[in-house]
């Protein structure tokens, strides 16, 4: 019987200074503690993230998200039994803030050091939170990533699709600042949303008559700048209610998207494990109560399991890290302080990029 661990997770990333300690074995572990120190007001008057603000907040906090994850679970670091972090994709300045601590507290405590894929924790949320057995579809839907993934197993995914331009939480951002919504655009969207009209105005669903799994939200987001500007020429502004209509068809339109190709990705998976009959979602965009259960009604629909994490869970934390860091601890994968922080780094490394690529590697 493989014993139990319990790691310490760093994430930095993106906007979010986090720590957690996660205690278990595969399958069956227990969050000790999770904390987030958010950058939201950090960002707020710029209408978006600032990568130099991100990074100088990351460095300012990141000692005290560990100090407070510690103390929540009330441990000290001599009873850790190793130190994962978030080594990539991100912001590099946040990854760099991130590594660069794991790897003093490494080297001054001697503990194991475990570089994690920010997606990889992400993809096995589930595990973490509802003991999901390999195989299932994990959609990874966030403000910078959207992908339909098989998760063969903790270090081994086969991309079935995703997003050849804007991730849907950029475009639900950019749709905020079109609206003069306030950031972070998801949560402003889907509460104007609540109080629209879906069918109010007709926006575009691209690639949905695909048969693959590749999306495009770009496309979406101009429709909605096309639509608020002719508004504005009618009205010679945006009335709350109109603005209230135009969000709730974005985000209908955009839950078509994911509710319609979400069916295709199980197809896929079907054709090469006929009897899997789960369909997990995490990241971001996640957390949106409207796409959530549009996907529960998808998966009753196709008899199928239906895995999201709690909200907390949902954007960038620690926690997932920490779990990912468990997983590859139990294999024996560890790493040692040439760990590179690395801004890109796919899952997948053997189909081709949806995005392109460039010096520093695929994007998606």
């Amino acid at each position: 019987m493989t014993a139990p661990l319990t790691i310490l997770g760093i994430e930095s990333s993106c906007d979010d200074t986090a720590a957690a300690v996660v205690c278990g074995v595969p399958g069956a572990s227990m969050i000790l503690s999770n904390v987030i120190f958010s950058q939201t007001e950090a960002h707020a008057d710029f209408g978006g993230i600032v990568p130099e603000i991100a990074a100088r907040a990351h460095a300012e906090k990141i000692d005290h998200a560990i100090e407070d994850a510690l103390a929540v679970a009330k441990l000290n670091i001599s009873q850790i039994d190793a130190i994962a972090v978030t080594a990539g994709p991100g912001l590099i300045g946040g990854v760099l803030s991130g590594v660069m601590c794991a790897k003093g507290l490494s080297a001054s405590t001697g503990l194991p050091l475990i570089g994690v894929n920010h997606l990889a924790g992400h993809a096995l949320t589930p595990q973490l939170t509802d003991g999901t057995p390999f195989p299932y579809v994990m959609l990874l839907v966030s403000g910078g990533h959207c992908q339909f993934l098989l998760v063969h197993d903790h270090d081994n995914y086969t991309r079935l699709g995703g997003t050849i331009d804007d991730a849907p939480g950029e475009a639900f951002d950019k749709t905020a600042r079109i609206l003069g919504l306030k950031q972070p655009g998801g949560p402003s969207v889907e509460h104007a949303a609540k109080n629209g009209n879906p069918r109010a105005f007709t926006l575009p669903r691209p690639l949905l008559g695909r048969d693959d799994c590749n999306m495009s939200f770009s496309g979406l987001k101009t429709a909605v700048l096309r639509t608020r500007d002719e508004v504005i020429t009618k009205y010679g502004g945006i009335p709350s209610a109109i603005c209230a209509d135009l969000c709730a068809s974005f985000q209908a339109a955009v839950t078509d998207v994911l509710v319609g190709k979400s069916r295709k990705a199980i197809m896929a998976a079907h054709s090469i494990y006929p009897n899997i009959n789960t369909l997990a979602v995490a990241g971001g965009v996640a957390a949106n109560s409207t796409i959530r259960n549009a996907l529960r009604e998808l998966c009753a629909e196709t008899e199928s399991f239906f895995v999201a994490p709690p909200l907390e869970l949902c954007t960038d934390n620690a926690a997932m890290i920490a779990y990912a860091g468990l997983l590859r601890m139990t294999d024996g994968i560890t790493d040692d302080l040439t760990l590179s922080a690395r801004p890109r780094w796919p899952l997948d490394q053997t189909s081709p990029a949806l995005l392109g690529s460039g010096k520093k590697g695929a994007k998606a």
